[in-house]
């Protein structure tokens, strides 16, 4: 009996050729790797551990609280309003119409194509060259607010990323259900409401959360331009205190949004979807 285990057990063992890529150079550079970011998070935790100031996050906590605050406004307002706005973005898109088409393929080229913060820039300091006209038509009144122009040009942002994300979605539903309910007599209406668009957004639903979490972090260049989000606040409180932790702070509460909202979205997505793994 006591031959039988150990022989077992010596015929148990990998071959050193199974051990050998086991323990191969990309393996080990991995666990390397993963040893360095494990070590400077812990590194990371025990700086604000030992750093921790009360007066400072007394003073400057509610602050970047309230910072926080406006940031979700900020992308909530903008992702609503962006939303409405693809639809027809979308549907122009996917018109026949070659003017319809042009105009909406040459507004997502231009909003995909630049950087945000050069939109922006263009839609708060752009404008504010054009003040008189804008008070003749009634709209400086909103124009010369920089949380208004951030919210205007976030909005036009991700309009154009959310209608190409409908538009992709919108055709992967396979024609022949079109052609199916058309002949049952269905309006189109009916068709795009009940059959494509609920097909569509279960497709969507990953790019929408990906949207989500890049303007969580784009939206910190508003800071650039007075608002008072949360890269805003953290910055006057950092031009106050000379304090970099101030930043880790911000970063730790973005992450945290981010993770969040990730794991939401995975929920809610298992939820949506849950018809299609039985």
């Amino acid at each position: 009996m006591k031959g039988f285990i150990a022989t077992s057990s010596i015929e148990d063992r990998p071959p050193p050729a199974a051990l050998a890529r086991l323990w191969n150079r990309e393996r080990v550079a991995g666990h390397l790797v993963m040893a360095f970011w494990i070590f400077l998070g812990v590194s990371l935790i025990w700086y604000l551990f030992v750093s921790w100031d009360p007066g400072l996050v007394a003073k400057y906590g509610p602050k970047m609280i309230s910072g926080l605050v406006v940031t979700l406004g900020l992308v909530v307002t903008s992702l609503v309003f962006g939303s409405l706005l693809s639809l027809p973005i979308a549907m122009g898109r996917m018109s026949k119409n070659r003017l319809l088409s042009g105009l909406a393929y040459a507004y997502v080229y231009f909003f995909r194509g630049t950087p945000l913060l050069a939109q922006t820039f263009l839609v708060y300091y752009g404008l504010g060259s054009f003040s008189e006209e804008l008070k003749s038509m009634g709209l400086w009144g909103f124009f010369r607010e920089a949380w208004n122009c951030a919210v205007f040009a976030f909005t036009l942002n991700t309009a154009a990323y959310q209608a190409e994300i409908l538009r992709g979605a919108i055709e992967s539903v396979p024609r022949g259900q079109t052609e199916g309910a058309q002949a049952l007599g269905l309006t189109k209406w009916r068709i795009f409401q009940k059959i494509i668009m609920p097909q569509a957004l279960i497709v969507a639903l990953r790019p929408y959360g990906n949207e989500i979490i890049l303007m969580i972090k784009g939206s910190a260049i508003v800071a650039i331009i007075t608002v008072y989000d949360l890269m805003g606040e953290t910055r006057r409180a950092y031009s106050r205190t000379f304090d970099f932790q101030t930043y880790l702070w911000a970063a730790i509460m973005y992450l945290v949004m981010v993770e969040a909202i990730r794991l939401v979205w995975d929920r809610f997505e298992v939820r949506l979807t849950r018809h299609l793994k039985r």
